[in-house]
């Protein structure tokens, strides 16, 4: 199976010691990740380190040599008890909440986006947390992609492409499977033992790494509402299994 990497809660005020240090093992292995950006962070449990005064010409930067930016909610805030559509959590920026406060949220991010230089067209969910309402709201303001869901290549639904990310792990890096997905990473949450992990893990699976645009490229077909069904099913089942786990 090829791996692309996608990197979560990516903010000037997020430890960037951790960033810094993942950051020297992609780039050892060559392989540029989807980063989420979150447009005006207000989640105290992202903010880690000062503000690096320079954060929005460094993600200019690593745009130019083929990283890809996404647009990770609008503030980071969870303001509903809602899983959406693919209920890995039971909590959200947006699932539940009406379409047009939905949409004024997502516009909002968008512009802070496009004032320091950045544009996409790729969505990234906190929580991994939507609604129907969300991908309307998406459409409407020119977003293709969503970096979600479970499924062994690019999908299309409610008329966007779903990119979609690992349901396990341990799974998704056997040589032998065949298909795509994305490996998803929380840096600032990292530990000395993880990272040690990592380096190992990347070294042994190197030629499975892939860069997240090759993930784009690659032909998205339509799905099944059986399809569909079966995804909303395996999100709620690894949500009561690290439920379970946490207890």
């Amino acid at each position: 199976m090829k791996l692309a990497i996608r990197l979560d809660d990516i903010t000037a005020d997020m430890d960037w010691d951790k960033f810094d240090r993942f950051k020297a093992l992609l780039d050892t292995c060559q392989v540029c990740p989807l980063l989420g950006i979150v447009p005006q962070n207000e989640d105290p449990k992202l903010k880690k380190q000062p503000n690096r005064d320079n954060f929005w010409e460094l993600i200019k930067e690593w745009r130019k040599k083929g990283w890809v930016m996404a647009q990770h909610g609008f503030n980071h805030l969870y303001v509903t008890n809602k899983g959406g559509m693919f209920p890995l959590n039971n909590f959200s920026e947006y699932a539940g909440l009406p379409e047009q406060e939905q949409f004024q949220k997502l516009q909002a991010g968008q512009n802070i986006l496009k004032e320091h230089g950045i544009t996409t067209d790729i969505f990234m969910a906190p929580a991994h947390a939507f609604d129907r309402n969300t991908l309307k709201c998406l459409k409407k303001l020119g977003f293709h992609y969503v970096t979600d869901g479970f499924d062994k290549a690019p999908f299309q639904r409610e008329g966007l492409t779903f990119l979609p990310i690992s349901y396990k792990r341990s799974q998704s890096i056997q040589p032998d499977r065949d298909g795509w997905t994305t490996l998803v990473f929380h840096v600032n949450e990292m530990k000395e033992e993880d990272f040690a992990y990592y380096e190992k893990l990347f070294a042994e699976h190197k030629n499975q790494l892939i860069s997240y645009g090759k993930l784009m490229e690659q032909e998205a077909v339509k799905r099944s509402s059986v399809g569909n069904l079966k995804e909303f099913l395996l999100a709620k089942l690894k949500f009561w299994l690290v439920k379970g786990m946490s207890h």
